[in-house]
């Protein structure tokens, strides 16, 4: 079930960190790391800080982007500081465990951790699910990111001991692709009814990414909602010809 728990890793700039950032992983039992946009290769110094976890670092996958490394997961976390601008559904740390392990029992589901020096940026965390902030020091809170992964993969692993989610019914979500294939074709939807002018979106596909994210509807659900565009769009297409 932890092989299906994979941290994500989006911009890391420091060998150091990735090799930090395997050991703080195998210690807790997750084994799946992917780099996104890496900005640095894994080499000597990963290998001295991974400590006995190389094997991580061997079998890591790199990507160009956070979409790819998450297309095929039902549930993203995003780690981030709480912010007033992006106002995204929050968890407490043991929250994100008990729903990573929650959800991995069905499939692929990722955490993922910004850049060293800015994180993530809003577009990327808008292709998260959830965002965790670990409640660290308000006067200091400056945690290193193989710190900040521990805390998660530690919390992940609490969940997982305790048997979270074992006797629940599972339930289907749609992927991370498909949720993006939705939010293009809504998109392109009222685009062409008229409610978002191109010249003039505003923040209107942000609040509605916002509010699905926190509705976190099911796998048919979204179907019924891409068949109910598929009809708008019908019907916008008869009246335009």
């Amino acid at each position: 079930m932890l092989s299906n728990i994979r941290v994500v890793l989006v911009g890391t700039s420091h060998p150091g960190n990735i090799g930090s950032t395997a050991r703080a992983m195998k210690t807790m039992g997750l084994s799946t790391l992917y780099l996104a946009e890496p900005r640095a290769e894994p080499d000597g110094q990963s290998i001295a800080l991974a400590a006995g976890a190389s094997d991580i670092l061997k079998h890591l996958v790199k990507v160009d982007s956070l979409a790819e490394a998450i297309a095929d997961c039902s549930l993203v976390i995003a780690t981030s500081a709480r912010s007033r601008t992006l106002d995204w559904p929050m968890l407490e740390p043991r929250e994100a465990g008990q729903k990573l392990v929650t959800e991995s029992l069905t499939g692929p589901v990722a955490i993922v951790f910004g850049r060293e020096n800015h994180g993530l940026s809003n577009e990327e965390l808008q292709q998260c699910t959830y965002h965790v902030a670990i409640p660290a020091n308000p006067e200091y809170s400056s945690l290193n990111l193989a710190q900040a992964v521990q805390i998660i993969c530690y919390e992940t692993r609490v969940a997982h001991l305790a048997g979270v989610g074992s006797a629940q019914e599972p339930t289907e979500y749609p992927l991370a692709a498909d949720q993006e294939r939705f939010f293009v074709h809504l998109e392109n939807t009222l685009f062409s009814t008229g409610f978002i002018i191109k010249n003039h979106p505003g923040q209107v596909m942000t609040k509605l990414r916002r509010l699905f994210s926190r509705a976190r509807i099911e796998s048919q659900e979204m179907n019924i909602l891409r068949g109910i565009l598929t009809s708008i769009d019908k019907v916008v297409s008869n009246k335009q010809k």
